[in-house]
Protein backbone atom coordinates (compact mmCIF):
# COMPACT_ATOMS: atom_id res chain seq x y z
CA UNK A 1 0.00 0.00 0.00
CA UNK A 2 1.62 3.25 -1.13
CA UNK A 3 0.32 6.72 -0.46
CA UNK A 4 1.97 8.55 -3.36
CA UNK A 5 -1.06 10.76 -4.03
CA UNK A 6 -1.86 11.79 -0.46
CA UNK A 7 0.03 11.73 2.78
CA UNK A 8 -2.49 9.97 4.96
CA UNK A 9 -5.89 8.52 4.13
CA UNK A 10 -8.18 6.45 6.31
CA UNK A 11 -8.60 3.07 4.64
CA UNK A 12 -12.11 1.68 4.35
CA UNK A 13 -13.01 -1.74 5.67
CA UNK A 14 -13.39 -3.09 2.13
CA UNK A 15 -9.87 -2.11 1.15
CA UNK A 16 -8.51 -3.83 4.24
CA UNK A 17 -10.42 -6.96 3.36
CA UNK A 18 -9.08 -6.85 -0.20
CA UNK A 19 -5.51 -6.44 1.09
CA UNK A 20 -5.74 -9.44 3.39
CA UNK A 21 -7.54 -11.36 0.67
CA UNK A 22 -4.51 -10.83 -1.58
CA UNK A 23 -2.22 -12.10 1.17
CA UNK A 24 -4.34 -15.24 1.56
CA UNK A 25 -4.17 -15.75 -2.20
CA UNK A 26 -0.37 -15.54 -2.01
CA UNK A 27 -0.46 -18.32 0.58
CA UNK A 28 -2.51 -20.51 -1.76
CA UNK A 29 -0.29 -19.73 -4.77
CA UNK A 30 2.83 -20.54 -2.77
CA UNK A 31 1.46 -23.89 -1.56
CA UNK A 32 0.30 -24.79 -5.08
CA UNK A 33 3.70 -23.94 -6.52
CA UNK A 34 5.38 -26.17 -3.95
CA UNK A 35 3.04 -29.05 -4.76
CA UNK A 36 3.75 -28.70 -8.49
CA UNK A 37 7.50 -28.77 -7.83
CA UNK A 38 7.07 -32.02 -5.92
CA UNK A 39 5.16 -33.47 -8.88
CA UNK A 40 7.99 -32.44 -11.27
CA UNK A 41 10.44 -34.20 -8.96
CA UNK A 42 8.64 -37.49 -9.57
CA UNK A 43 6.04 -37.45 -6.81
CA UNK A 44 2.28 -37.52 -7.13
CA UNK A 45 0.53 -34.19 -7.30
CA UNK A 46 -1.64 -33.49 -4.30
CA UNK A 47 -3.76 -30.39 -3.87
CA UNK A 48 -2.23 -28.08 -1.25
CA UNK A 49 -3.65 -28.31 2.24
CA UNK A 50 -3.42 -24.97 4.01
CA UNK A 51 -3.69 -24.47 7.71
CA UNK A 52 -6.85 -22.41 8.39
CA UNK A 53 -6.03 -18.85 9.35
CA UNK A 54 -8.98 -16.80 10.54
CA UNK A 55 -7.40 -14.76 13.30
CA UNK A 56 -6.81 -11.73 11.06
CA UNK A 57 -7.91 -12.41 7.50
CA UNK A 58 -11.16 -14.01 8.61
CA UNK A 59 -12.04 -11.04 10.76
CA UNK A 60 -11.08 -8.38 8.22
CA UNK A 61 -12.60 -10.32 5.35
CA UNK A 62 -16.01 -10.25 7.03
CA UNK A 63 -15.71 -6.85 8.69
CA UNK A 64 -18.51 -5.47 6.50
CA UNK A 65 -20.23 -8.49 5.05
CA UNK A 66 -23.09 -6.39 3.69
CA UNK A 67 -20.84 -5.18 0.87
CA UNK A 68 -19.61 -8.61 -0.16
CA UNK A 69 -21.11 -10.02 -3.33
CA UNK A 70 -21.67 -13.74 -2.91
CA UNK A 71 -22.38 -16.21 -5.65
CA UNK A 72 -24.24 -19.54 -5.28
CA UNK A 73 -22.90 -21.61 -2.39
CA UNK A 74 -23.65 -24.90 -0.79
CA UNK A 75 -25.28 -25.17 2.59
CA UNK A 76 -21.94 -26.09 4.13
CA UNK A 77 -20.38 -22.93 2.73
CA UNK A 78 -23.25 -20.90 4.11
CA UNK A 79 -22.82 -22.47 7.52
CA UNK A 80 -19.07 -21.93 7.48
CA UNK A 81 -19.48 -18.30 6.39
CA UNK A 82 -22.07 -17.69 9.11
CA UNK A 83 -19.78 -19.29 11.69
CA UNK A 84 -16.84 -17.09 10.67
CA UNK A 85 -19.03 -13.98 10.68
CA UNK A 86 -20.39 -14.78 14.13
CA UNK A 87 -16.88 -15.31 15.47
CA UNK A 88 -15.72 -12.06 13.92
CA UNK A 89 -18.69 -10.18 15.37
CA UNK A 90 -17.97 -11.59 18.83
CA UNK A 91 -14.32 -10.59 18.62
CA UNK A 92 -15.17 -7.07 17.47
CA UNK A 93 -17.82 -6.66 20.14
CA UNK A 94 -15.49 -7.85 22.89
CA UNK A 95 -12.69 -5.60 21.62
CA UNK A 96 -14.89 -2.51 21.61
CA UNK A 97 -16.21 -3.34 25.09
CA UNK A 98 -12.69 -3.58 26.48
CA UNK A 99 -11.72 -0.37 24.69
CA UNK A 100 -14.68 1.47 26.19
CA UNK A 101 -13.67 0.29 29.67
CA UNK A 102 -10.14 1.60 29.06
CA UNK A 103 -11.26 5.17 28.32
CA UNK A 104 -9.74 7.79 30.61
CA UNK A 105 -11.88 10.82 31.51
CA UNK A 106 -10.77 14.25 32.66
CA UNK A 107 -13.53 16.56 33.87
CA UNK A 108 -16.05 14.13 32.39
CA UNK A 109 -14.48 14.33 28.92
CA UNK A 110 -12.69 11.39 27.23
CA UNK A 111 -9.00 12.18 26.72
CA UNK A 112 -7.47 8.79 25.85
CA UNK A 113 -7.28 5.10 26.75
CA UNK A 114 -5.21 3.21 29.29
CA UNK A 115 -2.15 1.29 28.16
CA UNK A 116 -3.54 -1.87 29.81
CA UNK A 117 -6.62 -2.96 31.76
CA UNK A 118 -4.66 -4.67 34.50
CA UNK A 119 -5.27 -3.70 38.17
CA UNK A 120 -2.02 -5.36 39.19
CA UNK A 121 -0.04 -3.07 36.87
CA UNK A 122 -0.63 0.16 38.81
CA UNK A 123 2.88 0.06 40.20
CA UNK A 124 4.17 0.30 36.63
CA UNK A 125 3.07 2.83 34.03
CA UNK A 126 0.37 0.74 32.34
CA UNK A 127 -2.29 2.79 34.12
CA UNK A 128 -1.39 5.80 31.99
CA UNK A 129 -2.35 7.06 28.54
CA UNK A 130 0.61 6.60 26.21
CA UNK A 131 0.84 8.90 23.19
CA UNK A 132 2.15 6.22 20.82
CA UNK A 133 -0.28 3.57 22.12
CA UNK A 134 -3.33 5.77 21.65
CA UNK A 135 -2.64 6.38 17.94
CA UNK A 136 -3.98 2.98 16.72
CA UNK A 137 -6.87 3.39 19.16
CA UNK A 138 -7.59 6.83 17.77
CA UNK A 139 -7.46 5.51 14.21
CA UNK A 140 -9.95 2.79 15.18
CA UNK A 141 -12.36 5.44 16.49
CA UNK A 142 -11.94 7.48 13.30
CA UNK A 143 -12.55 4.43 11.08
CA UNK A 144 -15.85 3.50 12.71
CA UNK A 145 -18.95 3.66 10.54
CA UNK A 146 -19.93 6.69 12.60
CA UNK A 147 -16.53 8.18 13.56
CA UNK A 148 -16.07 9.08 17.23
CA UNK A 149 -13.91 12.15 16.81
CA UNK A 150 -14.41 13.74 20.24
CA UNK A 151 -11.94 11.53 22.09
CA UNK A 152 -9.32 12.05 19.36
CA UNK A 153 -9.75 15.83 19.39
CA UNK A 154 -9.54 15.96 23.19
CA UNK A 155 -6.42 13.80 23.16
CA UNK A 156 -4.71 15.99 20.55
CA UNK A 157 -5.44 19.21 22.46
CA UNK A 158 -4.61 17.79 25.88
CA UNK A 159 -1.21 16.42 24.84
CA UNK A 160 -0.50 19.72 23.09
CA UNK A 161 -1.17 21.47 26.41
CA UNK A 162 1.57 19.37 28.02
CA UNK A 163 4.07 20.55 25.42
CA UNK A 164 3.97 24.02 26.98
CA UNK A 165 5.00 22.74 30.40
CA UNK A 166 8.51 23.23 31.72
CA UNK A 167 10.18 19.86 31.30
CA UNK A 168 12.97 19.23 33.79
CA UNK A 169 14.84 16.03 34.61
CA UNK A 170 17.09 16.61 37.60
CA UNK A 171 18.71 19.98 36.79
CA UNK A 172 18.37 19.74 33.00
CA UNK A 173 15.58 21.30 30.93
CA UNK A 174 14.32 19.47 27.84
CA UNK A 175 13.62 21.15 24.51
CA UNK A 176 10.43 23.18 24.18
CA UNK A 177 9.02 20.96 21.42
CA UNK A 178 9.25 17.65 23.32
CA UNK A 179 5.91 15.86 23.70
CA UNK A 180 5.16 13.58 26.68
CA UNK A 181 5.52 9.82 26.57
CA UNK A 182 2.39 9.41 28.68
CA UNK A 183 0.05 11.10 31.12
CA UNK A 184 -2.43 10.12 33.80
CA UNK A 185 -5.31 11.65 35.74
CA UNK A 186 -4.89 12.10 39.49
CA UNK A 187 -7.83 12.75 41.77
CA UNK A 188 -7.57 14.93 44.85
CA UNK A 189 -9.93 13.27 47.32
CA UNK A 190 -9.92 16.26 49.70
CA UNK A 191 -10.79 18.96 47.16
CA UNK A 192 -12.69 16.70 44.75
CA UNK A 193 -10.53 17.94 41.88
CA UNK A 194 -8.74 16.21 39.05
CA UNK A 195 -5.31 17.06 37.76
CA UNK A 196 -3.12 15.74 34.97
CA UNK A 197 0.46 14.52 35.37
CA UNK A 198 2.65 14.00 32.31
CA UNK A 199 5.87 12.02 31.96
CA UNK A 200 8.52 13.30 29.55
CA UNK A 201 10.95 10.48 30.29
CA UNK A 202 11.93 11.37 33.83
CA UNK A 203 9.85 8.51 35.27
CA UNK A 204 10.33 6.08 32.39
CA UNK A 205 12.21 2.79 32.83
CA UNK A 206 15.25 4.03 30.92
CA UNK A 207 14.88 7.75 31.76
CA UNK A 208 14.87 8.58 28.05
CA UNK A 209 12.73 11.28 26.42
CA UNK A 210 10.33 9.91 23.77
CA UNK A 211 11.49 11.00 20.32
CA UNK A 212 8.53 9.36 18.58
CA UNK A 213 5.68 10.98 20.57
CA UNK A 214 5.73 14.21 18.58
CA UNK A 215 5.76 12.31 15.29
CA UNK A 216 2.79 10.14 16.28
CA UNK A 217 0.92 13.27 17.42
CA UNK A 218 1.35 14.95 14.02
CA UNK A 219 0.31 11.77 12.19
CA UNK A 220 -2.86 11.42 14.29
CA UNK A 221 -3.66 15.11 13.76
CA UNK A 222 -3.46 14.59 10.00
CA UNK A 223 -5.70 11.52 10.24
CA UNK A 224 -8.24 13.53 12.25
CA UNK A 225 -8.37 16.33 9.67
CA UNK A 226 -8.74 13.80 6.84
CA UNK A 227 -11.57 12.02 8.64
CA UNK A 228 -13.40 15.26 9.45
CA UNK A 229 -12.74 16.80 6.06
CA UNK A 230 -12.01 19.98 7.98
CA UNK A 231 -8.64 21.61 8.74
CA UNK A 232 -9.99 23.94 11.45
CA UNK A 233 -8.24 22.09 14.28
CA UNK A 234 -4.91 21.97 12.43
CA UNK A 235 -5.15 25.69 11.62
CA UNK A 236 -5.63 26.76 15.26
CA UNK A 237 -2.68 29.02 16.24
CA UNK A 238 -1.67 26.83 19.21
CA UNK A 239 -1.73 23.68 17.03
CA UNK A 240 0.32 25.38 14.34
CA UNK A 241 2.83 26.42 16.98
CA UNK A 242 2.96 22.88 18.41
CA UNK A 243 3.78 21.36 15.01
CA UNK A 244 6.47 23.95 14.38
CA UNK A 245 8.13 23.37 17.76
CA UNK A 246 8.30 19.61 17.15
CA UNK A 247 9.85 20.03 13.71
CA UNK A 248 12.21 22.84 14.71
CA UNK A 249 13.55 20.57 17.44
CA UNK A 250 14.32 17.89 14.83
CA UNK A 251 15.53 20.21 12.06
CA UNK A 252 17.85 22.32 14.21
CA UNK A 253 21.44 22.63 13.05
CA UNK A 254 24.07 20.45 14.70
CA UNK A 255 27.08 18.30 13.91
CA UNK A 256 25.15 15.78 11.82
CA UNK A 257 26.55 14.68 8.47
CA UNK A 258 23.47 12.57 7.69
CA UNK A 259 19.83 13.65 7.25
CA UNK A 260 18.78 10.91 9.68
CA UNK A 261 17.88 11.68 13.29
CA UNK A 262 20.34 10.69 16.02
CA UNK A 263 18.62 8.92 18.93
CA UNK A 264 19.37 7.26 22.24
CA UNK A 265 18.44 3.65 23.01
CA UNK A 266 14.90 3.24 24.34
CA UNK A 267 13.48 6.48 22.89
CA UNK A 268 10.57 4.95 20.95
CA UNK A 269 8.19 1.99 21.02
CA UNK A 270 11.22 -0.11 21.94
CA UNK A 271 11.61 1.77 25.20
CA UNK A 272 14.21 -0.51 26.77
CA UNK A 273 17.83 -1.22 25.94
CA UNK A 274 17.82 -3.19 22.69
CA UNK A 275 20.82 -1.85 20.76
CA UNK A 276 18.78 0.57 18.65
CA UNK A 277 20.81 3.67 19.52
CA UNK A 278 22.12 5.74 16.64
CA UNK A 279 19.85 6.11 13.61
CA UNK A 280 17.10 3.47 14.01
CA UNK A 281 14.83 2.86 11.02
CA UNK A 282 11.68 3.10 13.17
CA UNK A 283 12.45 6.72 14.09
CA UNK A 284 13.58 7.69 10.58
CA UNK A 285 10.37 6.34 9.02
CA UNK A 286 8.20 8.14 11.59
CA UNK A 287 10.24 11.34 11.11
CA UNK A 288 9.62 11.17 7.35
CA UNK A 289 5.91 10.42 7.84
CA UNK A 290 5.48 13.30 10.30
CA UNK A 291 7.22 15.77 7.99
CA UNK A 292 4.99 14.79 5.09
CA UNK A 293 1.88 15.17 7.25
CA UNK A 294 2.99 18.51 8.69
CA UNK A 295 3.87 19.76 5.20
CA UNK A 296 0.17 19.49 4.33
CA UNK A 297 -1.00 21.37 7.44
CA UNK A 298 1.49 24.17 8.18
CA UNK A 299 0.24 27.52 6.92
CA UNK A 300 2.78 29.71 5.08
CA UNK A 301 1.55 32.72 7.05
CA UNK A 302 4.89 34.43 7.63
CA UNK A 303 8.54 34.26 6.62
CA UNK A 304 9.43 31.88 9.46
CA UNK A 305 6.72 29.42 8.37
CA UNK A 306 7.81 29.63 4.74
CA UNK A 307 11.41 28.99 5.76
CA UNK A 308 10.34 25.98 7.85
CA UNK A 309 8.36 24.54 4.91
CA UNK A 310 11.42 24.93 2.69
CA UNK A 311 13.59 23.13 5.26
CA UNK A 312 11.01 20.33 5.50
CA UNK A 313 11.02 19.88 1.72
CA UNK A 314 14.81 19.68 1.61
CA UNK A 315 14.98 17.27 4.53
CA UNK A 316 12.32 14.97 3.06
CA UNK A 317 14.29 14.72 -0.19
CA UNK A 318 17.62 14.13 1.58
CA UNK A 319 16.19 11.61 4.04
CA UNK A 320 14.39 9.66 1.30
CA UNK A 321 17.60 9.37 -0.73
CA UNK A 322 19.66 8.35 2.30
CA UNK A 323 17.26 5.62 3.45
CA UNK A 324 16.64 4.23 -0.05
CA UNK A 325 20.36 4.11 -0.81
CA UNK A 326 22.03 3.07 2.44
CA UNK A 327 19.37 1.23 4.47
CA UNK A 328 18.09 -0.94 1.65
CA UNK A 329 19.21 -4.58 1.62
CA UNK A 330 18.39 -7.22 -0.95
CA UNK A 331 20.34 -10.14 -2.38
CA UNK A 332 22.30 -7.95 -4.78
CA UNK A 333 23.21 -5.40 -2.13
CA UNK A 334 24.21 -8.16 0.30
CA UNK A 335 26.69 -9.46 -2.27
CA UNK A 336 28.15 -5.97 -2.63
CA UNK A 337 28.55 -5.54 1.13
CA UNK A 338 30.16 -8.99 1.36
CA UNK A 339 32.85 -7.77 -1.06
CA UNK A 340 33.37 -4.34 0.47
CA UNK A 341 36.87 -2.99 0.75
CA UNK A 342 37.65 -1.20 4.01
CA UNK A 343 39.64 1.88 4.99
CA UNK A 344 38.63 3.82 1.88
CA UNK A 345 39.62 7.44 2.43
CA UNK A 346 38.03 9.46 -0.39
CA UNK A 347 34.80 11.11 -1.49
CA UNK A 348 34.28 8.31 -4.02
CA UNK A 349 34.45 5.48 -1.48
CA UNK A 350 32.02 2.63 -2.11
CA UNK A 351 32.02 1.50 1.52
CA UNK A 352 30.98 4.91 2.82
CA UNK A 353 30.47 3.78 6.42
CA UNK A 354 33.55 1.54 6.59
CA UNK A 355 31.48 -1.53 7.40
CA UNK A 356 33.57 -4.66 7.98
CA UNK A 357 32.20 -7.57 5.86
CA UNK A 358 33.00 -10.01 8.68
CA UNK A 359 30.33 -8.27 10.77
CA UNK A 360 27.57 -9.73 8.56
CA UNK A 361 25.71 -12.23 10.78
CA UNK A 362 25.40 -15.86 9.63
CA UNK A 363 21.57 -15.91 9.90
CA UNK A 364 21.29 -13.22 7.22
CA UNK A 365 22.40 -15.51 4.39
CA UNK A 366 19.45 -17.83 5.08
CA UNK A 367 17.03 -14.98 5.71
CA UNK A 368 17.74 -13.02 2.52
CA UNK A 369 15.63 -14.22 -0.41
CA UNK A 370 16.25 -13.77 -4.12
CA UNK A 371 13.17 -11.61 -4.77
CA UNK A 372 12.68 -9.87 -1.42
CA UNK A 373 14.36 -7.11 0.52
CA UNK A 374 13.93 -4.77 3.47
CA UNK A 375 15.23 -1.67 5.22
CA UNK A 376 17.80 -2.70 7.82
CA UNK A 377 17.58 -1.51 11.40
CA UNK A 378 20.43 0.97 11.67
CA UNK A 379 23.32 2.49 9.70
CA UNK A 380 26.11 4.41 11.39
CA UNK A 381 29.93 4.51 11.24
CA UNK A 382 31.33 0.95 10.95
CA UNK A 383 27.96 -0.47 11.95
CA UNK A 384 24.99 -1.97 10.17
CA UNK A 385 22.23 -3.48 12.26
CA UNK A 386 20.85 -6.12 9.89
CA UNK A 387 17.83 -6.99 12.06
CA UNK A 388 14.33 -6.69 10.62
CA UNK A 389 12.15 -4.09 12.41
CA UNK A 390 8.45 -4.24 11.70
CA UNK A 391 7.43 -0.66 12.52
CA UNK A 392 10.12 0.97 10.40
CA UNK A 393 9.45 -1.13 7.30
CA UNK A 394 5.66 -0.85 7.51
CA UNK A 395 5.71 2.91 8.12
CA UNK A 396 8.18 3.28 5.22
CA UNK A 397 5.52 1.73 2.96
CA UNK A 398 2.67 3.83 4.37
CA UNK A 399 4.58 7.10 3.99
CA UNK A 400 6.23 6.28 0.63
CA UNK A 401 9.68 6.49 2.17
CA UNK A 402 10.55 3.32 0.26
CA UNK A 403 10.39 3.25 -3.54
CA UNK A 404 7.60 1.36 -5.26
CA UNK A 405 9.98 -1.50 -6.09
CA UNK A 406 11.22 -1.61 -2.50
CA UNK A 407 7.66 -1.68 -1.16
CA UNK A 408 6.90 -4.75 -3.28
CA UNK A 409 10.14 -6.41 -2.20
CA UNK A 410 9.33 -5.85 1.48
CA UNK A 411 5.95 -7.55 1.01
CA UNK A 412 7.66 -10.38 -0.92
CA UNK A 413 10.03 -10.88 2.02
CA UNK A 414 7.12 -11.00 4.48
CA UNK A 415 5.39 -13.59 2.33
CA UNK A 416 8.57 -15.66 1.98
CA UNK A 417 9.21 -15.63 5.74
CA UNK A 418 5.60 -15.68 6.87
CA UNK A 419 6.19 -18.26 9.60
CA UNK A 420 9.18 -16.32 10.96
CA UNK A 421 7.79 -12.77 10.85
CA UNK A 422 4.09 -13.45 11.50
CA UNK A 423 3.36 -17.09 12.24
CA UNK A 424 0.26 -17.60 14.37
CA UNK A 425 0.15 -14.15 15.90
CA UNK A 426 1.08 -10.91 14.10
CA UNK A 427 3.53 -9.24 14.16
CA UNK A 428 7.08 -9.75 15.39
CA UNK A 429 8.47 -6.35 16.26
CA UNK A 430 12.04 -7.47 15.48
CA UNK A 431 13.74 -10.46 13.90
CA UNK A 432 15.75 -12.43 14.81
CA UNK A 433 15.69 -12.40 18.60
CA UNK A 434 18.85 -11.70 20.55
CA UNK A 435 19.99 -14.63 22.67
CA UNK A 436 22.93 -15.98 24.61
CA UNK A 437 26.02 -13.81 24.88
CA UNK A 438 24.65 -11.25 22.40
CA UNK A 439 21.52 -10.82 24.53
CA UNK A 440 23.61 -10.27 27.66
CA UNK A 441 25.79 -7.64 25.99
CA UNK A 442 23.13 -5.75 24.01
CA UNK A 443 20.24 -5.74 26.52
CA UNK A 444 22.26 -5.80 29.72
CA UNK A 445 20.68 -9.13 30.70
CA UNK A 446 17.18 -7.61 30.60
CA UNK A 447 14.83 -10.33 31.96
CA UNK A 448 11.83 -8.73 30.25
CA UNK A 449 13.46 -8.89 26.83
CA UNK A 450 14.50 -12.52 26.77
CA UNK A 451 14.46 -14.13 23.31
CA UNK A 452 11.10 -14.03 21.50
CA UNK A 453 9.59 -11.89 24.27
CA UNK A 454 8.37 -8.30 24.41
CA UNK A 455 10.62 -6.13 22.19
CA UNK A 456 13.09 -8.95 21.52
CA UNK A 457 11.20 -10.74 18.78
CA UNK A 458 7.88 -10.68 20.62
CA UNK A 459 4.55 -10.58 18.75
CA UNK A 460 2.62 -7.30 18.62
CA UNK A 461 -0.15 -6.87 19.44
CA UNK A 462 0.56 -9.21 22.30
Amino acid sequence: MSLQGDVLGIETDNSLAETWGEINKLEVDRATEQALQEEDAGGDFRPPILKPWTSVAGVLGTYDSSNNSAGPRTNNNHLHQASVENAADRIKKEAWEKLEKAIVYFNDKPVGTLAALDPSADALNYNQVFVRDFVPTGLAYLMKKEPQTEIVRNFILKTLHFQGWEKRIDKFTLGEGVMPASFKVLKDQHHAKECLVADFGGSAIGRVAPVDSGFWWIILLRAYTKCKGDDTLAYMPEVQRGMKLILQLCLSDGFDTYPTLLCADGCSMIDRRMGVYGYPIDIQALFHFAMRCARQMILPEDNDSKELIERIDKRIAALSFHIQQYYWLDFTQLNKIYRYKTEEYSCTAVNKFNVIPDSIPDWLFDFMTMRGGYLIGNVSPARMDFRWFMVGNCIAILSSLATTAQESAIMDLIEEHWEDLIGEMPLKIAYPALEGHEWRIVTGCDPKNTRWSYHNGGSWPG
